[in-house]
């Protein structure tokens, strides 16, 4: 995933974050099927994938405790 693709993932929501991680991973799964098959020419098409998956759950985790670090910070 590119730098600027970054960026703009870090102003989308949570929800949006989750569902994108779901069709990445949906795509790996056919990416890995193909790749079996000899369909796919990319082979490092999977480890872009696991790796774009792993940047879009991390954004996700952030802002999940960015949310818990404000609720203790009223509550206090």
């Amino acid at each position: 995933m590119k730098k600027k693709e970054l960026t703009k993932l870090r102003d989308k929501d949570v929800k949006a974050l989750l569902k994108l991680a779901n069709d990445k991973k949906k795509e790996l799964a056919e990416a890995y099927s193909k790749t079996r098959a000899g369909q796919e020419k990319n082979l490092k098409i999977a480890k872009n994938l696991k790796n774009d998956i792993a940047q879009i759950l991390t954004l996700i985790k952030e802002k999940e405790i960015i949310a818990s670090q404000e609720n203790t910070k009223e509550t206090k």
